[in-house]
């Protein structure tokens, strides 16, 4: 038996045990994966860890609030994968070579989605609104599939330090913008990466179009979705992505695969 946690506050809602405990069973694996509540503070998050992998654990995910302090917590004590270091942050957690190991999945999880529904990345023009956390893990994936990158946000100087710590991984360098100018936009492909369908928010956009519009969030209603629906566009909400970014950790810590049927039937269930 295998022990796996994911580690946040709140975390009843997670749905990663499920969607772990259906990969097991795909490859046949004996696991338990529970959800972890953790009190909203960094010596606690230490704690909950140490005692984990102390314990025999596999392996962690971490959401809110904690992929940041994780970052730090293996930045200064084990090793980070590409993705996780110039995201900054850390959703996934393992023991490789006798250290911690933080990974970063949730871009690569987009990035597979966005593929799955049938977006070709390639040089398209894709435009992410928002400047924080999910952003910053989703950049480095997106401009490794060719996309061209506009970051639209509210606050331009916390965008353009994205543009300063990616612009030489990028063929073609980040344009920043204001959400001012995301109302007279079109792309061919819109990312809601802010957490304003979480909190029932609705952001202002205008006469704003696109091919594809996609919420990295999921389980609400999204007036960002649906703004572009009116418009006939195609429409996606994160939940692939959670699967997708899913499988990427399943496969770190357990070296199994997740094959597109198993990916295919979750996201229909």
């Amino acid at each position: 038996m295998q022990h796996f946690i994911v580690i946040g506050n709140p975390i009843s809602h997670s749905k990663s045990p499920q969607i772990h405990h259906a990969f097991a069973k795909h490859t046949g694996l004996a696991i338990s994966y529970q959800r972890q509540f953790c009190p909203d503070d960094k010596d606690s998050f230490v704690a909950v860890v140490q005692a984990f992998f102390h314990g025999g654990g596999v392996g962690a995910n971490v959401t809110l609030p904690f992929k940041e302090i994780a970052y730090q917590l293996c930045a200064d004590t084990g090793n980070l994968s590409d993705e996780a270091a110039c995201a900054k942050a850390v959703n996934t957690l393992a023991i490789k070579d006798g250290k911690l190991y933080g990974d970063n999945t949730d871009g690569r999880g987009l990035v597979a989605d966005l593929i799955g529904q049938g977006v070709s990345l390639a040089s398209s023009d894709v435009a992410i609104v928002g400047a924080g956390g999910a952003t910053r893990g989703a950049i480095l994936p997106l401009l490794k599939a060719g996309a061209r990158l506009t970051i639209y946000n509210r606050t331009l100087t916390k965008a353009q330090s994205l543009a300063t710590d990616f612009d030489a991984l990028s063929k073609h360098p980040l344009s920043i913008k204001t959400l001012d100018e995301l109302m007279r936009a079109k792309h061919d492909v819109i990312i809601n990466a802010t957490s304003a369908t979480t909190h029932g928010q609705h952001l202002d956009l205008g006469d704003c179009q696109a091919n594809f519009a996609y919420d990295m969030m999921y389980g609400k209603p999204s007036a960002f979705l649906a703004h572009f629906a009116a418009q006939n566009a195609k429409i996606c909400d994160g939940y692939g992505m959670l699967i997708h970014q899913a499988a990427y950790a399943f496969e770190l810590w357990t070296n199994h695969a997740i094959t597109a049927d198993c990916l295919s039937q979750l996201k229909t269930a």
